[in-house]
């Protein structure tokens, strides 16, 4: 893969074919930021068949559209920060492999509680659909916290909110069940 083309434009054998290439990217954040996409897509769909009486439906089929709009980006954006903290270890470039799985951590958890409202209040049909995505959200939350524990030393600030973001997502899955 060329390194200015973009994970999201790989067909999918691509990027399955490219994860385990003896390469730095895509890894763990990269792969995290895909499942939490491909999650907030299954919390959108599920949410979608639910009934028109539903009240929150359209909100929620609206908000997991956005989050995944805001997490799809973070792929190519976690490689590419990755590969600048490779060529030059700097204090700003090891800040930024932290504030993206940081940020990663809140979008996944918020996805993972979404769809977990979809798999409790949604259309019983599709409900594992919806907790599927609830527990790859949670999932993405936690790779994206321990990222962050990893790449930026403990104690930090940045690694206890991504923490806590991985608590409630794995709350909602459990709530969900």
């Amino acid at each position: 893969m060329a390194s200015s083309e973009s994970f999201l434009d790989l067909g999918l054998k691509e990027f399955l074919d490219a994860v385990p290439a003896r390469t730095p990217a895509p890894g763990g954040g990269s792969v995290a930021a895909v499942t939490a996409s491909m999650a907030a897509g299954l919390a959108a769909m599920a949410a979608r068949f639910a009934t028109e009486e539903w009240a929150r439906r359209a909100e929620v089929v609206g908000r997991a559209e956005e989050l995944r709009a805001r997490i799809e980006p973070l792929a190519d954006a976690d490689a590419a920060a990755y590969g600048e903290f490779l060529s030059s270890p700097t204090d700003e470039n090891r800040a930024r492999i932290v504030e993206i799985p940081d940020e990663l951590a809140e979008l996944a958890a918020e996805v993972a509680e979404l769809a977990a409202l979809v798999a409790v209040e949604g259309n019983p049909n599709v409900t594992g659909d919806a907790a599927a995505g609830a527990t790859l959200a949670a999932a993405a939350a936690e790779i994206a916290a321990r990222l962050v524990a990893l790449n930026g030393g403990d104690p930090q600030p940045s690694a206890d909110r991504a923490r806590a973001a991985a608590a409630a997502a794995a709350r909602a899955v459990a709530e969900d069940s």
